[in-house]
């Protein structure tokens, strides 16, 4: 099928999707390099074989208090060298395609080093979630006396509050709320105007106050 596969190792900590994992051993949040090498041993056995590889290294879903996570990207750096020994390759070559689970609060010093050791791809699940309702939270805050009624505000008791609780406008600003997030993290995984496409335009089909809509707080 020329799918890519990505492959869990270990335990993801804290919970996500009814999945609770808080209570494991801690042991278990950590990957160890020879239990990387026997899978990528077998998966690049196989002919066009595309595969990454989901590593614990402490990982949790969820955002906990600094202090209860404590994330060893070094078992990644040291994952790579165990393989790249095995097979024979050069010093310094990572020949492990990872996954960063759980990323979502994670420090920045971390992140870095983690995209050091091979990492590709990282997960931010809680954190869009939290973006997605702060823009909402943040829209109601600010609108709050035009939501009460559909007639009545504090513009005057005949005025209408359509435009202020057409749903379209508070899921407008939590996709605004959201960009804002996706921004920082392609920032922080230094993914910003890689592909040459240069700075993205603003999108032009969306209600807003060209289009009678109200504006969106700008964080």
């Amino acid at each position: 099928l020329s799918h890519p596969l990505e492959v869990d190792l270990g335990i993801t900590g804290g919970e996500e999707d009814g999945v609770n994992n808080e209570d494991v051993a801690q042991e278990d949040l950590y990957t160890k390099p020879e239990e990387v090498w026997q899978v990528y041993e077998a998966l690049a056995s196989v002919e066009n074989g595309m595969f990454t590889v989901a590593a614990a290294f402490g990982n949790v879903h969820g955002v906990y208090s600094p202090g209860n996570v404590k994330l060893d990207p070094e078992i990644l750096g040291n994952s790579q060298v165990y393989i790249a020994d095995k097979l024979g390759l050069a010093p310094g070559s990572a020949p492990v395609k990872f996954v960063f689970h759980g990323g979502s609060g994670s420090d920045i010093a971390d992140i870095k080093r983690a995209i050091e050791c091979g990492v590709i791809k990282m997960n931010i699940d809680t954190d869009t979630q939290w973006s997605y309702w702060s823009g909402i939270r943040e829209f109601e805050a600010q609108y709050r006396p035009y939501l009460q009624t559909q007639i009545g505000n504090p513009d005057g008791a005949d005025k209408p509050n359509k435009k202020y609780y057409d749903p379209r406008e508070c899921v407008r600003a939590a996709e605004t709320s959201t960009v804002d997030r996706l921004a920082q993290c392609f920032d922080d995984l230094n993914a910003v105007n890689i592909l040459g496409l240069g700075e993205s335009k603003p999108p032009r089909n969306v209600a807003g106050p060209r289009r009678g809509g109200l504006p969106v707080a700008q964080a």
